[in-house]
């Protein structure tokens, strides 16, 4: 099979709402600041009738990721179950217009399109509240054979792992990535994901995971210890690969016994983080995908979160292709 695409991702299709709070408006909604909280419809609506938007368009962590990707000149495909609706149809067409394959049919008859609801506070923190709606119907009949097999690296979204039936399509999807001799990456995506799985995703780790993303909140969490060095080297034998973000003290990755740092790349003010590990995961595996060394892969991927934590959206508003260029990266 040739190779056709960069990455392949497979995560919640999600229209992302985002738009700027007072900590008070927190409080007021009993809101967990900095957190990622599931949502019914109907207190999905109820907030969204309270928030002030700036940006609606589509988002979810792995979709993001593959908007990264394509910004750097990467070729990406992207696997997520919207509604027959009006914001499945905007999600559909986002995809489409950043060059992204996206052709899993929608769902018609159940929930609506998932929607994230993210108010950032002006630390630049973002609270998330997410209605998953048909996201979560997500199936093994919904992974396409020939694209997984396609592709360099299938990226697969942590925050999916909640559903079943997309555990099973994760099973699939990285049986058909290891008979095709493709590599298969995990981002944990958020700390209450770890707190929830743990047992599930370490085991899904051990025997299917090439590369892991993580921040440090979420590694430690995994190995149940505040001590990151520790958490770092229990996690040494059970991947081949893994890159861990420590927000403005930049990353680590591990290699085959190898530890790199690499540094943050400066941000003049943080408006926003919605997005940065998210973005991180772009750079890194469109330079992984592209055959450069782990540390331009690290750089790349620092420089892909700094840009979009320097404004509002999980997705980048410049040219990541050009930015790197100007870097020398």
């Amino acid at each position: 099979m040739p190779d056709l695409y960069d990455v392949a991702a497979i995560g919640n299709a999600i229209v992302d709402v985002i738009g700027p709070a007072p900590d008070s408006f927190l409080a007021e909604n009993g809101l967990d600041k900095g957190a990622m909280m599931l949502v019914d419809q109907d207190r999905s609506q109820q907030l969204y009738s309270r928030m002030t938007p700036e940006i609606q368009a589509s988002g979810g962590s792995a979709a993001n990721t593959i908007a990264g990707l394509a910004s750097f000149g990467g070729k990406g495909a992207f696997m997520g179950k919207v509604a027959d609706d009006e914001l499945g149809e905007l999600f559909a067409k986002d995809m489409r217009a950043i060059g992204a394959r996206f052709e899993n049919a929608p769902l018609a008859g159940g929930p609506a399109t998932a929607v994230s609801m993210i108010n950032v506070t002006p630390d630049g923190q973002r609270t998330m509240c997410t209605f998953l709606g048909a996201s979560v119907e997500f199936t093994d009949a919904d992974v396409e054979k020939d694209t997984i097999e396609a592709a360099k690296i299938v990226y697969l979204e942590g925050y999916l792992f909640d559903a079943e039936r997309a555990r099973r399509a994760f099973a699939k999807a990285a049986a058909l990535a290891h008979g095709a001799g493709r590599m298969i990456a995990l981002t944990l995506s958020d700390s209450f994901v770890v707190e929830r799985h743990r047992a599930a995703l370490m085991g899904f780790i051990e025997g299917q995971v090439d590369l892991l993303f993580a921040n440090e909140a979420e590694l430690t969490s995994l190995f149940q210890t505040d001590d990151f060095d520790a958490a770092l080297e229990a996690l040494r034998p059970h991947v081949k690969l893994a890159a861990v973000t420590r927000s403005e003290q930049g990353s680590v990755i591990l290699s085959q016994g190898e530890r790199l740092s690499v540094a943050a790349e400066p941000v003049e003010k943080v408006v926003d983080t919605t997005g940065a590990g998210d973005q991180y995961a772009a750079g890194f595996m469109f330079g992984l995908a592209r055959g450069r060394p782990l540390q331009q892969c690290g750089k790349l991927a620092s420089l892909a979160a700094a840009e979009v934590i320097s404004h509002y959206g999980p997705r980048p508003s410049v040219s990541l292709a050009e930015l790197a260029a100007s870097k020398g990266y």
